[in-house]
């Protein structure tokens, strides 16, 4: 009964966030190149956010309500795409009035 009731999903998807989260840190404390570095960070953030959506969100548990939770996705990509485009417009390539 109390096997049923702990949850080893979530406990195992938290500590494998600190595993990625720690695996960054390789990108400020470790002498590597640019290159290098902007693959483990890009690695380290795809994994991390699947990790997030399929154990913290419970992407695909519920075959009811996927139609909502992908557009819920698609727009939360549309919003964070808009504003880290917007932000490199005005603050690198100088697109402001």
């Amino acid at each position: 009964m109390m096997k049923q009731l702990f949850p080893i999903r979530h406990v195992m998807g938290y500590l494998a966030s600190l595993v990625l989260s720690a695996a960054a840190l390789i990108v400020i404390y470790g002498d590597l190149s640019t290159s290098a570095n902007m693959i483990i960070l890009f690695v380290t953030a795809i994994i991390q956010a699947s990790l997030q959506l399929f154990v913290f969100m419970h992407i695909g548990e519920n075959a009811d309500s996927k139609k909502e939770l992908y557009i819920n996705i698609a727009y939360a990509l549309f919003v964070g795409l808009v504003t880290l485009f917007g932000t490199l417009f005005i603050f690198v390539w100088g697109w402001y009035s």
